[in-house]
């Protein structure tokens, strides 16, 4: 991209994929003053969609300065950015903020770049809450002139937003992040189900835990939903699935043993077999209560 191209600030944008993470960072970056447009794959009910206008096709998403892409999976990805990108221009940007692939980052990366087109992984942490209190935790992998130019929309929607080195890194950096989230859930989801078979009160546990070496936000964000049997979708175990599949896939690719995740995945694997990959992935638990 050139330094003009690089200068160029963002002003107009489109969030493809209007998800349970898509529409809330299209309406905080809405609030923030952008100019903010949205397109959904499928029909979605208009309660959902208040304070997004939406684009009809991808060839009227091309015509924003940044199109932010909040897609289910790689495959999604490679779709959606399969149709936009001959619809692109010099000088535009494309922000992938789903949870993909790293070696799939850096290839789309080298295609636009050979157009004049920006590319930044920036996945992030901090589920549909963040997005909408604009405190999500971003990885941002790209070079420093496309980082430069998509912070300000990235500190709209993010508390931390960190550039952690080239196209590719933040996928990567993320796949770090949900070995941490997927082992620490199921790790949470032994000590609870050990409390209750030992006969204590499983929630007197959780916040006899405050302050000591073992809070955390997952302790009692899903410790409460573990010990209320609250499985509602939050999290998919489908999604902490295909993300700790890819964890471990470039793991193998670097020759590293990571036998936790493992472990996570094998349980995930369980309840997509029961018929409830649906669920929120605090359901770990009932592996342990049923």
């Amino acid at each position: 991209m050139t330094d003009e191209a690089a200068a160029k600030t963002i002003s107009s944008l489109t969030v493809l994929g209007l998800g349970v993470m898509g529409r809330p960072i299209a309406q905080t970056l809405s609030r923030a003053g952008f100019r903010v447009s949205g397109w959904n794959r499928s029909k979605l009910p208009a309660h959902l969609l208040e304070g997004i206008s939406l684009r009809a096709a991808l060839t009227d998403a091309a015509l924003d300065d940044a199109q932010i892409l909040m897609l289910k999976d790689s495959a999604a990805v490679d779709d959606v950015l399969g149709h936009l990108a001959p619809t692109l221009r010099a000088g535009q940007i494309v922000v992938d903020m789903g949870s993909s692939e790293p070696w799939r980052s850096e290839a789309h990366a080298r295609l636009l770049a050979r157009h004049g087109i920006g590319w930044v992984d920036a996945p992030v942490s901090g589920g549909p809450e963040g997005a909408e209190a604009g405190s999500l935790a971003i990885m941002a992998g790209g070079t420093m002139s496309d980082f430069e130019r998509v912070r300000p929309l990235l500190e709209a929607l993010g508390d931390s937003v960190v550039r952690v080195g080239k196209a590719g890194a933040g996928h990567t950096a993320k796949l770090s992040n949900q070995v941490i989230v997927g082992v620490l859930i199921e790790a949470i989801a032994e000590a609870l189900a050990l409390a209750e078979r030992a006969g204590l009160d499983p929630d007197l546990t959780r916040e006899a835990m405050r302050g000591g070496s073992a809070d955390t936000r997952p302790l009692h964000a899903h410790g409460r939903r573990m010990i209320a049997r609250d499985y509602e979708a939050r999290a998919h175990v489908t999604t902490m699935l295909k993300d700790l599949r890819t964890a471990s896939e470039l793991a193998r690719r670097l020759d590293l043993e990571l036998p936790c995740t493992e472990r996570v995945v094998a349980l995930a694997v369980q309840l997509v077999q029961r018929g409830e990959g649906g669920l929120d992935i605090a359901a770990l638990h009932r592996l342990r209560t049923d």
